[in-house]
């Protein structure tokens, strides 16, 4: 892995990287924020998962979270949202006109169609080739949560859903929750996965939470004004989902957010917070959560 720059900030270090990929076949690249504890300790990770048209920067220049981070010691890591730069025949990768599929969209699937399936790959990159990637370069303790925003919110519920064994705690901002229904996941699912509705079930945070027999303890906020909430975001169909399946879900309405950085930097602290008391309530220590006292 290539440190391509490194900036101190809050006594951690933020570095952004790259790297070869083995699960998208090209060059990815990520930011990393290490408190300063990380000098000394392994340390757990949250991992932030973007939204459309989002690089791994959107988050490091706009949440204002490396503050908190720093304070409880976690380790963040921020992948971009999709592979960049790859060649189809010489050709860049495929993109039509709009922003919600190709780069920036990657929807963290595993595609099956061409010319998608050769590069975007983004469910196992997150799920299996980042953490130990950040393993062996990193301090971390082997603790791992998850969180996002829209597309990377679906991405966080639905990876932390499919795999609870592996993560402490999901949390998410303004979620895509029920892809399946909505403009954004139907033109992403049909190109990435086909015309086969049943493959795209593996990627809908609302079914697989409504069958889910394994669930770790998830957080959503979701603004009021958000622009995308009744068309493309299906929030409603989360609660049912957790209704109809016993888990717990703490899914707060925020009254006159929007979908914007400004919402997410507004409540990234009680995020952090949460993740931190899964991380020491598996470790066997307390800690009190905020967003859980709201």
């Amino acid at each position: 892995m290539e440190v391509l720059n490194q900036h101190k900030c809050h006594g951690g270090w933020l570095k952004q990287c790259e790297h070869a990929s083995v699960s998208t076949g090209c060059i990815m690249r990520l930011s990393v924020y290490l408190p300063p504890q990380a000098l000394t300790q392994e340390l757990p990770v949250v991992y932030w998962l973007s939204g459309l048209t989002c690089t791994d920067e959107n988050f490091v220049q706009k949440a204002g979270a490396f503050k908190t981070a720093a304070e409880l010691g976690l380790i963040l890591v921020m992948p971009d949202t999709s592979p960049r730069g790859t060649d189809f025949d010489g050709k860049a990768v495929p993109n039509d006109d709009g922003y919600d599929l190709g780069q920036g969209a990657g929807f963290y699937v595993n595609a099956t169609q061409a010319p998608w399936k050769t590069h975007f790959q983004m469910y196992d990159y997150v799920v299996s080739e980042l953490p130990e990637l950040i393993d062996n370069n990193f301090p971390s303790n082997g603790q791992q949560a998850l969180s996002g925003h829209s597309m990377g919110g679906h991405g966080a519920l639905v990876m932390g859903l499919r795999n609870p064994e592996n993560y402490s705690s999901i949390s998410a901002f303004s979620p895509i929750c029920h892809p399946v229904d909505c403009p954004w996941g139907q033109k992403a699912f049909t190109a990435y996965l086909g015309e086969d509705q049943d493959n795209w079930r593996a990627y809908d945070a609302s079914l697989l939470l409504a069958e889910a027999s394994q669930v770790v303890p998830i957080l959503v906020d979701q603004g009021t004004d958000d622009q995308f909430l009744e068309e493309q975001l299906g929030g409603q169909s989360l609660i049912d989902a957790a209704e109809k399946s016993g888990h717990a879900l703490t899914y707060n309405w925020r009254e006159g957010y929007d979908h914007s950085y400004f919402f997410i930097s507004s409540f990234i602290e009680n995020h952090l917070r949460f993740h931190h008391n899964h991380f020491a309530n598996q470790a066997g220590t307390h800690l009190t959560d905020p967003s859980e006292e709201e």
